[in-house]
């Protein structure tokens, strides 16, 4: 049989209730799409084969399912999806697709099923190991043994945007549920932090949390430093940016301290994620935890676990002792939200 969980997730079907299946899981986003075949049995889920895909390079998710399965179609397919999710079908914040799982399961004469892409790295939770966990703060009050308390939870993730989701808590298990909190405007704390705000609205407009605590963010905190602070951009550090990512050029270079604007940078997103984390978690009262996932925290783990985070975290005045008792973490597994779309699949459709 499988082993219990570190994370009771609730689900419609218990492990092992029904006849082997297999499930195409799908985790699609701006810049890349992550597909995995799992076979579900008493045993729980084992991976048969994945692939990952550059998104823009097909006009379609169909095409690349097509393309991972060819005509060998699985019993069931669930995709976690980087936006909202309204009824089955959804359009990708940063991507130009639109889906719809009712005309998808028609024509692949396959059951399809859409879920956010926050949302299934919660029901990842479910097959996650202590292994990939890195604590921020231990929190307070946690049995020994645990690595969650009672109450509702939440989880963060900056990658290419910027996603958040919640977790219920019914006094035994935890229900899932998405939100697009990342979208919500950006609140400047301070007059440094305006000016910030103020160069970004006169680009975009509406300025919110993803457009500082992303890549993308990244990318506009230093390009602030440079073009308004007058930063000075070494040679080599442009030329590594034409050719690179930028934002994972200035996470890098932050980390190697290798170059004081993109330590500063790297430093403000820190503390705008930090802030953002303690709003989520006031909002959602999560006093049960609050994970961290997405591409960008597990490289930069050092200055999160190094630097101020956990002190931005909690200063919150009246709300500083609730969120002291939180325990935090980061997850080291960055394929959570596909782990999640194969749960889905296999306990919940």
């Amino acid at each position: 049989m499988a082993k219990p969980p570190i994370v009771p997730i609730a689900f419609n079907k218990e492990v092992g209730s029904e006849k082997a299946v297999t499930i195409l899981a799908g985790d699609t986003g701006g810049t890349k799409t992550n597909m995995a075949l799992y076979r579900s049995d008493a045993q729980g889920l084992s991976v048969l084969k994945e692939k990952k895909y550059a998104s823009k390079d097909y006009h379609s998710l169909s095409d690349i399912i097509l393309d991972f399965c060819g005509q060998d179609l699985p019993d069931r397919i669930c995709a976690a999806i980087a936006g909202p999710v309204l009824h089955g079908t959804s359009t990708l914040t940063n991507l130009s697709w639109h889906l719809d799982s009712e005309a998808m399961s028609r024509d692949l004469k396959t059951p399809v099923c859409f879920i956010n892409d926050l949302e299934a790295t919660a029901y990842g939770l479910a097959g996650l190991e202590k292994e990939e966990l890195a604590t921020l703060s231990e929190g307070r009050g946690l049995k020994e043994g645990d690595i969650v308390g009672e109450g509702n939870m939440a989880i963060i993730a900056p990658g290419t945007g910027l996603g958040e989701a919640g977790l219920f808590w019914d006094n035994q298990r935890y229900h899932p549920f998405a939100t697009e909190g990342g979208h919500s405007d950006f609140a400047p704390p301070g007059e440094d932090d305006i000016a910030i705000y103020r160069y970004l609205q006169q680009q975009f407009g509406h300025v919110s949390w993803e457009r500082l605590v992303s890549g993308m963010g990244i990318k506009s905190i230093y390009h602030f430093l440079i073009e308004v602070r007058k930063e000075t951009v070494p040679e080599w550090l442009s030329k590594r940016m034409q050719e690179e990512d930028p934002a994972s050029v200035i996470s890098e270079a932050a980390l190697q301290h290798e170059d004081p604007a993109c330590r500063e940078a790297m430093d403000l997103f820190s503390r705008y994620l930090a802030i953002e984390a303690a709003s989520l978690v006031l909002k959602l009262k999560a006093t049960g935890g609050l994970f961290i996932g997405g591409g960008i925290p597990p490289k930069i783990l050092p200055l999160l676990q190094q630097g101020d985070w956990v002190k931005n975290f909690v200063s919150n005045g009246r709300m500083q002792q609730l969120l002291e008792q939180v325990p935090v973490y980061v997850v080291l597994n960055d394929k959570m939200a596909l782990l999640g779309a194969a749960h889905y699949g296999a306990y919940n459709m």
